[in-house]
């Protein structure tokens, strides 16, 4: 399973980048998924509801499960947050697992940055990002930049660097 990360700093575009590639790259023939690292404590599940219920009473996971889908919750209760190595040993193997976030751990990453984020450019810092998606021109930049406008060269440049070809 190949891993590519996208990274960049809040407000920078990240998801709807990650909504615009995943059809594009779906439509090679690829199998794709994604993992999303989250701030602070989210939470997918309601009050009132029965999974609600059982994490509140102490569960460390609960699994809903439906003719359409299934999802596991897992809570923490103290242990430190896993790792991305942590995470993906939970996923079904697919062809490219696309990683939103989690920009300190080792993976190769695009970064999606942009200037008007008044953030600073990971890439100086960063030497898994191999590539950028932006709305700027970036001079100083020492891997290539892609429009940010431009989801199909963004893909090319995610299918090659990876090592895989459309089906």
């Amino acid at each position: 399973m190949k891993i590519f990360g996208v990274a960049g700093w809040s407000g920078s575009g990240k998801t709807t980048l990650l909504t615009s590639l995943i059809p594009l790259l779906v439509r090679t023939g690829i199998t794709v998924s994604t993992v999303k690292h989250a701030h602070h404590a989210f939470d997918v599940d309601q009050p009132g509801k029965d999974s609600y219920q059982h994490r509140e009473a102490g569960a460390t996971e609960v699994m809903i499960s439906s003719a359409a889908r299934w999802a596991l919750m897992h809570e923490h209760r103290g242990a430190p947050e896993p790792t991305l190595t942590d995470l993906t040993r939970n996923m079904t193997p697919v062809d490219l697992l696309l990683v939103e976030g989690f920009k300190h751990e080792g993976h190769d990453k695009l970064e999606v940055y942009r200037p008007s984020v008044g953030k600073p450019p990971l890439y100086r810092d960063d030497p898994k990002v191999v590539a950028i998606a932006s709305d700027a021109v970036l001079e100083d930049a020492k891997v290539p930049v892609l429009p940010i406008s431009d989801p199909d060269a963004i893909v090319r440049f995610i299918l090659t660097h990876c090592g895989l070809s459309q089906r």
